[in-house]
């Protein structure tokens, strides 16, 4: 195990990626990164991160920011309820000073286990697995066993190099993006294949529904519509996948994004 941590990290050390939100240990710009980057790819993510981080650049510029310019800095990410409860999450932080373990982080808004472990390690130190999809692929591999739940977290962390803990974790998810990918892994250029049982063991989960059509496309188009102030219920029939709309507004009202007053569409703030 000692010689497949060593292997792997004198990879990232000379092929790892390279990242605005690697440069520092500030858990500002890592925890708006992580959150970002749930259920987004990170070549998206890069331009919208470095516009948000010059306009908000502490969780106290954030946390006095209005929705109507949060969403605007956010478009390109959809899933606008991140950016809501990062506005959410930083206001805590403004007002009490920065949670420093992964429990205490996880009670933060829209924070879960893997951004709460992926802040406390980069920032804090924690020897904390930030297990996500991608861990639970690199290890399902290396162990020969379709692992998760408590079982993946306890070998996780047996697996962890506790001396270099944030680059073995950043390690992990470079490689599981590069090489170690869902299908067709390139196992002849992995720097740690002799340490690997089985790549054939993980089955990727099924792929996101399409976003076009779809209620979450109309959810963004009456968002992005509603950042340049109120309108009516009329004004949204010709957005993306407007056969959602009542749906769509049905669940952002319920959310607490917009408020509908009759024929009047705006956002609560």
């Amino acid at each position: 195990m000692a010689d497949r941590n060593e292997a792997l990290l004198g990879w990232y050390r000379s092929e790892g990626r390279s990242f605005p939100w690697r440069s520092s240990a500030d858990p500002w710009p890592i925890l708006a990164s992580e959150v970002m980057s749930q259920q987004t790819q990170l070549i998206r993510v890069v331009p919208v991160f470095e516009r948000f981080m010059n306009r908000f650049p502490t969780p106290a510029a954030l946390a006095e920011a209005g929705l109507a310019e949060l969403l605007t800095l956010w478009d390109g990410l959809g899933y606008q309820r991140r950016a809501v409860n990062l506005r959410r999450a930083a206001a805590i932080v403004a007002a009490e000073g920065w949670p420093t373990s992964a429990a205490e982080l996880e009670r933060l808004p829209g924070v879960g286990p893997y951004t709460a472990a992926a802040v406390a390690c980069f920032s804090f130190g924690e020897p904390v697995v930030a297990i996500d999809t991608n861990v639970k692929r690199v290890i399902s591999r290396w162990e020969g066993a379709a692992l998760a739940g408590s079982g993946l977290a306890t070998r996780a962390a047996e697996l962890l190099d506790r001396r270099h803990p944030a680059e073995w974790n950043q390690a992990i998810m470079d490689l599981a993006a590069t090489i170690c990918r869902p299908t067709s892994p390139q196992c002849d250029a992995c720097p740690v294949s002799d340490g690997c049982s089985d790549p054939a063991i993980y089955v990727p989960p099924p792929r996101q529904s399409r976003y076009e059509g779809s209620v979450r496309q109309a959810r963004a188009a009456i968002l992005k519509r509603l950042a340049a102030g109120a309108v009516s219920t009329h004004d949204l029939a010709g957005i993306p996948a407007a056969q959602h709309l009542e749906p769509a507004l049905a669940a952002l009202q319920q959310e607490g994004l917009i408020y509908v007053r009759g024929e009047t569409v705006e956002l609560t703030g």
